[in-house]
């Protein structure tokens, strides 16, 4: 999952990274309206923190722009501004949520999960071959049998899985579960894709996870 915070309090915007990517989310940050704009809308995102007052663009401006393109994303607003009209405001522009500042981490965490806790309209359970992912109960499951798995090694299959059919580059993949945007050595994640396929107990004929040399990975049924 890739949160997008954008937020001018350097401090506070550091803190929720840290926090947020120890719960295992990939994080990108904004400091200004601006580019916490062009983020949004060039980023592929699962939630969106904003600040309602930000330099250059404000939070509700974000939200308006935001929505024309990305209807269903939901987006929470971290604020001191507290009154009932001003709520009202918030959530009309396209917020589905509303936080005040000062608020504890814990609180915030369980409201980004109510908000990308699946409808009825999405999936929590993924399904290749004879491999089942829960992304609610974060279970992998081989026929009848349990997996375990580390953070990072499930995340991996998760958005192999969500994108099964696909082929995945592995420049998206970096990004996507390592949240590296830079140039780098994309070499570790042919050590997870190795790891997986073992923990997997991947045989020839069981190759629902395919090297596209030169390129990424793909998941697909055989």
């Amino acid at each position: 999952m890739r949160i997008l915070i954008v937020e001018d309090e350097e401090g506070i915007a550091a803190f929720l990274k840290q926090g947020l990517e120890e719960e295992s989310y990939a994080v990108d940050v904004a400091i200004d309206g601006k580019n916490g704009l062009h983020l949004a809308l060039s980023g592929e995102y699962d939630l969106l923190l904003l600040d309602w007052m930000l330099p250059g663009i404000s939070g509700i401006e974000i939200t308006r722009q935001f929505r024309k393109a990305h209807q269903k994303t939901p987006i929470i607003f971290l604020t001191s501004k507290d009154t009932l009209d001003e709520t009202v405001f918030g959530l009309q522009s396209g917020a589905n949520d509303y936080i005040k500042k000062p608020f504890h981490f814990e609180e915030l965490l369980e409201r980004i999960k109510v908000q990308l806790r699946p409808n009825s309209g999405e999936h929590s359970i993924f399904v290749l071959g004879e491999i089942t992912l829960n992304t609610e109960t974060h279970q992998v499951h081989k026929g009848n049998q349990e997996i375990s798995l580390t953070q990072k090694e499930f995340a991996l299959l998760e958005y192999l899985m969500r994108n099964k059919g696909k082929v995945c580059r592995r420049t998206r993949i970096i990004e996507s579960v390592w949240d590296i945007h830079f140039e780098y050595n994309t070499a570790v994640i042919d050590v997870y894709i190795n790891a997986l396929r073992k923990k997997l107990m991947l045989s020839e004929k069981e190759d629902y996870i395919q090297t596209i040399r030169g390129v990424g990975y793909i998941a697909k049924e055989l």
